[in-house]
């Protein structure tokens, strides 16, 4: 990154994916980072239950050491079945994406990623490639 610290903070593009084959959902996130702590909020469209087809939102809390990165995502519980979901991952040495797994304790588990928003066009191209 050119010399600069790595800030998350900023617009990042994600997608996650189920273990049991089901299609992957994608999110907004908005990040907000300071020495290493992070915070932020998600939205996207529900693809189960009740939840299918409305928009859900839910808040970030966490922290980045070097480029290792976990956060826990709490759904505003608007929905049953939406509720805590943590996250660890890795962000690239450019800074521009995350890649890691997501787990819902005791429940379920998948891998995810995160584009920033000025890397869209990449986020694109990527996801038409795992489909392929």
């Amino acid at each position: 990154m050119g010399g600069e610290p790595l800030d998350l903070s900023g617009v990042w593009h994600g997608q996650f994916s189920y273990a049991h084959g089901q299609q992957p959902a994608s999110f907004v996130a908005s990040l907000n980072e300071r020495d290493g702590l992070f915070d932020g909020d998600t939205e996207e469209v529900g693809a189960v239950g009740e939840a299918a087809g409305h928009t859900l939102t839910a808040t970030l809390q966490g922290r980045r050491t070097g480029l290792q990165l976990t956060f826990l995502k709490l759904y505003d519980g608007a929905f049953d079945g939406y509720d805590a979901v943590q996250y660890e991952g890795e962000v690239s040495d450019d800074g521009s994406e995350i890649l890691g797994r997501w787990t819902i304790a005791g429940a379920a588990s998948g891998d995810f990623m995160m584009i920033r928003a000025s890397s869209a066009p990449l986020a694109a191209l990527r996801a038409a490639e795992a489909t392929v």
